[in-house]
């Protein structure tokens, strides 16, 4: 196998849809894989040693679970079923596992099951550059870039330092492009402050920790457009796609109740609850609702049982 082609094969990675609903559980599973092979030197494991640390990522990373009887086994569905060109899974007896066995936690203990990437997919990654640019792909392709700190610290992989080993400049992989102009546009239609909190800080003549947010994921085929777009300092773009905050259809601001803070400071976010949205300024224009909905369905964190 060719670098080319395992990146092919990582680029097309089913991206899962439970309902209407993302499931990034087959890139996180990978992503805790490269993880654990940059710290052990090989990405072999049981079921019953990875369901713990993977179903917290996906907890944590995708959209609340309906049944949350079943949040400490959601790192079934994607051991059974992570693409069979990467993955060699197998029952405790040796026998390759069917790709239509149940997702079922209980199950793949009982059975014994375990996989591994396959050995020249291994090979591949022992080189630095070819690991940092398997996940770096991985983590362009499926999620947003303020993730990509907190994702990599849980999966104990770190990029920064797997690049430079690399010492290879173009071993980054170019991000989709953004569209040139998208985040001076948001933040001038907010007037250059928070659309949450009215931070409106600037060094000179140069704002300081403002960004421009994409509602809807640029991964997700979110579009770099100001109806698409918000002024978020960097702590609430931050809580905002970690699904910490959200909004409702008439632009009040949401605290998740999975949040919690014991210092002031913290606790600070609770009071953004219910609190309404700034508006854009006259003539630009307002948040698709689309994109508000898309949220509030795949990034905000809402309570089990409120799940749709």
């Amino acid at each position: 196998m060719t670098v080319e082609e395992l990146m092919g094969l990582l680029a097309s990675v089913r991206r899962a849809q439970i309902g209407s609903r993302r499931a990034p559980h087959k890139p996180l599973l990978l992503l805790w894989l490269i993880g654990r092979f940059s710290a052990v030197g090989s990405t072999a494991v049981s079921y019953e040693e990875a369901e713990d640390p993977v179903s917290r990522l996906i907890n944590d990373f995708g959209p609340t679970m309906a049944d949350p009887r079943r949040a400490r086994e959601r790192a079934a569905m994607p051991f059974v079923h992570l693409e069979r060109d990467l993955w060699d899974v197998r029952d405790g007896n040796g026998a390759p596992l069917a790709p239509d066995t149940q997702e079922r936690g209980s199950l793949l203990r009982r059975v014994g099951a375990h996989g591994r990437l396959h050995p020249n997919i291994e090979q591949l990654l022992t080189d630095p550059a070819n690991l940092a640019a398997a996940a770096r792909l991985l983590l362009d392709q499926h999620f947003t870039p303020a993730l990509e700190g907190p994702i990599c610290a849980e999966v104990g992989l770190d990029l920064i330092a797997a690049e430079e080993a690399a010492q290879q400049p173009g071993v980054r992989r170019r991000r989709a492009a953004r569209r040139a102009g998208f985040a001076e546009e948001v933040l001038h239609a907010y007037a250059f402050a928070c659309a949450m909190c009215g931070f409106d800080g600037a060094l000179g003549r140069n704002p300081v920790g403002l960004e421009a947010a994409h509602v809807r994921w640029h991964s997700q085929d979110g579009p770099d457009e100001v109806h698409n777009g918000l002024a978020l300092c960097a702590l609430h773009h931050t809580l905002f796609d970690l699904g910490v905050l959200g909004l409702t259809t008439s632009l009040s601001i949401q605290v998740s109740q999975q949040y919690v803070a014991r210092s002031p400071a913290g606790q600070a976010i609770d009071a953004l609850h219910n609190r309404p949205l700034a508006s854009p300024r006259p003539g630009r224009p307002s948040l698709d609702p689309d994109f508000v909905i898309w949220h509030g369905r795949q990034v905000f964190k809402r309570p089990a049982q409120l799940t749709v």
